[in-house]
């Protein structure tokens, strides 16, 4: 498993790096990173957009079609709309999701920036978020670039990662090791 992991991630690895490469060389560096926010809200949001990039069933025409209408009614860039052209064509769509987190990746680390995932139980405030942005400054000692997602089922609390280094301060874990503790007495 962990070998497919590696191998997906390098895929994606490979088409951010090339979107980087021509956005940057384009001097288009701001509009790609927003179309790309734009569509992976819209893949967090439409379970059959997920699925139309996840499955081996549909047909490269049929997935090249939706994406390029989707591509039209989003009023995606041409670079942002050729790259998804190319992954659809070479049946890499599958990785899209992985492709745009490292995209902001290259982006943080271009300009400057520590990239951080912070996942919570509900949307962050725009304060907060501003709030875990300085305290994660003031840690890492620079910019940080936030990416935030939202599950659920963490009931409280954040998951942070930045790098390698992961904090999980949810109540769901709380629970999980308060649970492991009572099993032990």
């Amino acid at each position: 498993m962990a070998a497919q992991t590696t191998g997906l991630s390098n895929i994606a690895k490979r088409y951010a790096t090339a979107l980087f490469d021509l956005a940057l060389e384009r001097d288009k560096l701001d509009a790609v990173a927003a179309d790309l926010d734009a569509l992976a809200q819209l893949l967090d949001s439409s379970d059959d957009l997920d699925r139309l990039v996840r499955s081996p069933v549909i047909s490269r025409d049929d997935q090249g079609k939706a994406i390029d209408t989707i591509a039209d009614k989003g009023g995606l860039s041409e670079l942002v709309r050729n790259f998804l052209g190319i992954m659809s064509q070479k049946r890499r769509l599958f990785v899209l999701a992985a492709a745009i987190t490292e995209f902001r990746r290259l982006l943080a680390e271009h300009k400057g920036e520590v990239a951080a995932e912070v996942t919570s139980a509900q949307p962050l405030k725009p304060e907060h978020e501003a709030a875990v942005r300085a305290a994660l400054k003031d840690v890492v000692g620079r910019e940080v670039a936030l990416e935030t997602s939202v599950d659920p089922s963490l009931i409280g609390g954040l998951v942070i990662k930045v790098g390698s280094r992961m904090m999980d301060n949810t109540v769901r874990t709380k629970l999980a090791n308060i649970e492991l503790a009572m099993k032990g007495v």
